[in-house]
Order: structure tokens, then C-alpha cells, then sequence
């Protein structure tokens, strides 16, 4: 699993967010279009793409996308 990659799934969920404005230090909260509706999406893609279970607080208690690519690693079979 790399971070690239997991930043690709992410920003795959944004419909009218630039790709090339998300890293792993972006503040994902802070994107305009950032919304409990994505956030249940990432939750969807990670438990998909990843087998990953990843709850509304892990989602609440991240910042940056890394926050949210270091717990799945950290649960990753």
C-alpha cells in the first residue's frame, strides 16, 4: 500500500476539486467541497479498496490526508 496510490482513491471521490491541489499534507476539512456526504464515501472507498474498518472518529480525529493513510496502514491485514 502507498500513499500515492491511497491519494489517487481519495481524490477520486472530489467531483470539482483539482486532483493536483491534494497531497498528503492537505487539510482535507478545509476543501470547498468537503462534506459528511464525502465523508462517508471515504469510509466506503477505504473499507472497498483497502478491507480497512474505518469509522465517522477516525475521519473526525485526522487532519491532513496522511492522518487518514496512517490509520488504514496501521489496520491493514
Amino acid at each position: 500500500m502507498s500513499i500515492d496510490q491511497f491519494i489517487e482513491n481519495f481524490t477520486e471521490l472530489f467531483d470539482e476539486t483539482d486532483p493536483d491541489t491534494i497531497n498528503a499534507t492537505t487539510q482535507f476539512k478545509d476543501l470547498e467541497e468537503w462534506s459528511s456526504l464525502l465523508a462517508l464515501s471515504v469510509i466506503a472507498m477505504i473499507d472497498e479498496e483497502y478491507d480497512v474498518e474505518f469509522r465517522g472518529e477516525d475521519i473526525r480525529s485526522s487532519n491532513t490526508v496522511e492522518d487518514l493513510f496512517k490509520i488504514v496502514q496501521s489496520r491493514a491485514e
